[in-house]
Formats: structure tokens, C-alpha cells, sequence
């Protein structure tokens, strides 16, 4: 391994590393000394790939939201109808929140309101991984109106509208699943989702 792709490893480890931990107890509640000790890297060598903590939160988020946006394009490339891709990536955001330890796999959901009254940077950074969801999800509902399954909407300013309306509405159902311990307002997301695009008996 040459010294670029160590370099590049270590830096993977201390981001992998912190994942877990920002979502079990925050951003500002993890100190850096934590972070270090769980990466078992000195400081010093968190600060040649860091300049601040803060940069490592916005550092930490580019990288679940690339992973995150790698694996929904993977997902509404499958085989199918608009409709079905659609209805696909919705049960997969369902089953993610609700089997074990899901509640701590979100960083949206966990640390979205905390991190951006705190750091600009990093708010910036959730606003660009949160505008990819919609924008692929507007994508598959456009290509759903298209091929006619999902012919209630009208036209591709719809399909965006329509996106954006149900990514806010599951995040919202994510949180209160979270906040009560009960996936009973997943359930109603799903069947909210349904109702809106008109797929109320598919299955």
C-alpha cells in the first residue's frame, strides 16, 4: 500500500468510526478525545485530515450521504415500473426504521436539527445530501408518470412537488417513530404514500 492510500484509509477509519457514535449521542455530545480513542489514532493525526471538528461533522455526512445516494440509485434502477421503483424505495426506508437498532440510522433525523443551528458548513451539507434524495426520487416518479403508472400526475412539476412532499413527510415519520418507540407512523406514511400516488390497491 503506498502512502496516498494509507493516508486515504486512515482518514475512512476515523469517519467510519464517528458514524455511530454521532448518531447514538449527537454531534456536540461526542468529544474529540472520544472519537480518537475509538479510532485508536493520536491527535495529531486527526488534525492532518481535519482542520476542525466541525469540518469532520460536514466530512462525516459527505460520506453517508454518498453511500446513502449510491444505494438509492441502485435501488430505483431495478426493474419495473416508475410506480414500483417508487413503492420499493419506500418499504426499504420502512424496514431500515424498523428492525433492529433502527433507530439510531438516520443522521437526518438524528442530528439535522441539532448541527444546523451549530455549523453552517454542515447544514449546507445535509441541504445538498437531502436535495439528491428528492431530486432522485422526483426522477423515478417522473419516469412513473411517463410510463403511465403513476398517471395521476399531472406534469414533471408535479412528480418534484410530489417528491418532496412525501421525503418531508417520511422524514417526519421517522422522527416520531423514534420519539415514541412505534412504527405505527411509518405505517401511515406508506399508506399515505400510496393514497397520494394513487396506489392505494397495489401491492
Amino acid at each position: 500500500m503506498n502512502a496516498a492510500s494509507a493516508s486515504i484509509d486512515v482518514r475512512r477509519h476515523i469517519l467510519e468510526v464517528a458514524h455511530p457514535l454521532f448518531l447514538r449521542k449527537g454531534f456536540t455530545a461526542v468529544g474529540l478525545s472520544e472519537v480518537l480513542a475509538a479510532a485508536q489514532v493520536p491527535k495529531g493525526s486527526f488534525y492532518h485530515y481535519f482542520g476542525s471538528k466541525e469540518a469532520f461533522g460536514e466530512a462525516v455526512l459527505e460520506v453517508y450521504f454518498a453511500e446513502y445516494l449510491g444505494r438509492m440509485d441502485a435501488l430505483l434502477a431495478q426493474p419495473g415500473t416508475g410506480a414500483q421503483r417508487v413503492l420499493a424505495f419506500f418499504e426499504d426506508w420502512l424496514d431500515s426504521q424498523t428492525g433492529e437498532e433502527s433507530q439510531s440510522r438516520c443522521p437526518v433525523v438524528k442530528l439535522g436539527a441539532e448541527v444546523c443551528d451549530l455549523s453552517e458548513s454542515m447544514r449546507a451539507a445535509l441541504a445538498r445530501g437531502t436535495r439528491g434524495v428528492v431530486d432522485r426520487l422526483a426522477q423515478c416518479i417522473e419516469a412513473g408518470r411517463l410510463d403511465g403508472s403513476l398517471s395521476r400526475l399531472a406534469d414533471t412539476s408535479d412528480s418534484h412537488a410530489t417528491a418532496v412532499a412525501l421525503y418531508q413527510n417520511w422524514l417526519g415519520a421517522s422522527l416520531l417513530a423514534k420519539i415514541a418507540r412505534d412504527r405505527s407512523s411509518l405505517d401511515l406514511a406508506m399508506a399515505g404514500t400510496r393514497e397520494r400516488l394513487g396506489l392505494a390497491e397495489v401491492t
